[in-house]
C-alpha cells in the first residue's frame, strides 16, 4: 500500500495508555455485579479491584496487547504493511505484562518507545464481552505515570522529528496534558497534523477543562455517537450529531493552515464527517449479525484505517473507506487482532 516515492518511516506516532487487555465472554450478571454497562469505557475504581481476579479465575480469558491508541497504531501499521511506519509512546511497568505488550507491538511492526516504571505494574483492561458487545474497565497503573520528561529523551526526540501525523486519544487527558500539549505545539510549529479522539463520555463530562486545552490544536477529532452526544450536552450544542460535529469543527483553532475535520462513527450506522460548514455522510456496509464476534476495538480500528490513508496522502472519503474496512475485519475477530496480510484495495 505504500505510496511510491513516499518515505513512511516513523510517519505516524501515537501516544496514550498501553494496556494489556484481559478479554472474556461473560454473562450480563457479571457486568451488573460491578455496575458497568455495555458499549462503554471507564477507569477502574476500588470496587472493581476483584473483577480482574474473578475474570481470570472464572472465565477462559485472552491476553491481547491493547490500549485505545496503541490499537489504532497497530491497525494503521497493518494497513500500511511497511515496517517502521509507525511509533508509539506510553508508560509500562518493568514486568512480564510490559514485556508482552512490547513484544506484540514490535512484532506488528510498531516502534515502541515506552517509559518503563519498575515501581508500578503494567496497566490492564478488563474487556467484558456479551452478545458481541463490550464493556471496558481500565486499571491504568504504570500507564498513569507517563511524564513529559520522557519526550526529552534522545530516542523520543528522534521519533518526534520524523513524525508527520500524531494521534492521541482522550484517555491520555487523565495522565499528562503537558505531554499532549508538547506534541500539539510541535505540530503547530512544524505544520504537522495533530489528531485526537473524544474516547469516552466520562472524559467529556469530568475532564472538560483538560479537553478544552487540547481541542484548539486538533486538526482531526474522532468520536462515536455516545461521545458526540456527551460533548453536545456539555457544550449546549443540542442532541443532533450532525450539528454537534459542525459546531466542534468550527471551534477556534491554533493552526490556521488547515480546517478542522470532525469524524463521528455510529457503529453500523453511517459515519458523519464535518468540515468547513459541510456534513458528509458515509454509509457503512452492514455486517450480518452472525459474523459479529466482538466489537472491542472497532472504533480504534476505524481510526487506524483512517490514519493509514492520511499517511499516504489520501482524501477523507478514502480514509473513511479504509476505516470501515479495518473495523469490519476487527469485529469478526476476538479483540483488536487482524490477519497477517491486509486485503484492503
Amino acid at each position: 500500500m505504500a505510496a511510491e516515492g513516499r518515505d513512511l518511516t516513523g510517519a505516524l506516532v501515537g501516544m496514550c495508555n498501553p494496556l494489556l487487555d484481559i478479554s472474556a465472554e461473560v454473562p450480563i450478571e457479571l457486568l451488573e455485579k460491578y455496575g458497568v454497562s455495555l458499549n462503554n469505557a471507564i477507569l477502574a475504581e476500588e470496587k472493581h479491584d476483584p473483577l480482574y481476579t474473578e475474570l481470570v479465575g472464572s472465565y477462559p480469558v485472552q491476553y491481547i496487547a491493547g490500549g485505545a491508541t496503541q490499537n489504532s497504531i497497530r491497525v494503521a501499521q497493518w494497513m500500511l504493511q511497511v515496517p517502521g511506519s509507525t511509533a508509539y509512546f506510553g508508560a509500562v511497568g518493568a514486568d512480564d505484562f510490559g514485556a508482552t505488550l512490547e513484544r506484540c507491538a514490535t512484532e506488528d511492526g510498531v516502534l515502541v518507545c515506552y517509559q518503563k516504571n519498575p515501581a508500578v505494574p503494567t496497566g490492564t483492561c478488563a474487556v467484558l464481552i456479551n452478545g458481541g458487545e463490550r464493556s471496558l474497565v481500565a486499571k491504568l497503573a504504570a500507564a498513569n505515570t507517563f511524564t513529559q520528561s520522557h519526550l526529552e529523551t534522545s530516542e523520543a526526540k528522534e521519533i518526534i522529528a520524523k513524525a508527520q501525523i500524531f494521534y492521541i486519544s482522550g484517555f491520555f487527558l487523565t495522565v499528562s496534558v503537558d505531554s499532549i500539549l508538547t506534541i500539539a505545539r510541535d505540530c503547530v510549529e512544524n505544520n504537522k497534523v495533530f489528531c485526537m479522539n473524544l474516547s469516552a463520555p466520562f472524559l467529556v463530562q469530568f475532564f472538560g477543562d483538560q479537553m478544552a486545552a487540547v481541542v484548539p490544536f486538533a486538526d482531526f477529532v474522532f468520536g462515536n455517537e455516545s461521545e458526540a452526544a456527551a460533548y453536545g450536552e456539555a457544550k449546549g450544542y443540542g442532541s443532533d450529531i450532525k450539528v454537534i460535529a459542525l459546531k466542534l469543527a468550527a471551534q477556534p483553532k491554533a493552526c490556521g493552515t488547515r480546517p478542522r475535520v470532525v469524524v463521528f462513527t455510529q457503529g453500523a450506522e453511517a459515519t458523519i464527517v464535518a468540515c468547513q460548514g459541510v456534513v458528509t455522510v458515509y454509509p457503512v456496509d452492514p455486517l450480518p449479525r452472525e459474523l459479529l464476534v466482538d466489537t472491542n476495538g472497532a472504533g480504534d480500528a476505524f481510526v487506524g484505517g483512517f490514519l493509514a490513508q492520511m499517511v499516504l496522502g489520501k482524501n477523507v472519503a478514502e480514509s473513511v473507506r479504509a476505516g470501515h474496512f479495518a473495523s469490519r475485519v476487527i469485529i469478526q475477530r476476538s479483540g483488536c487482532t487482524f490477519p497477517k496480510e491486509c486485503g484492503f484495495i
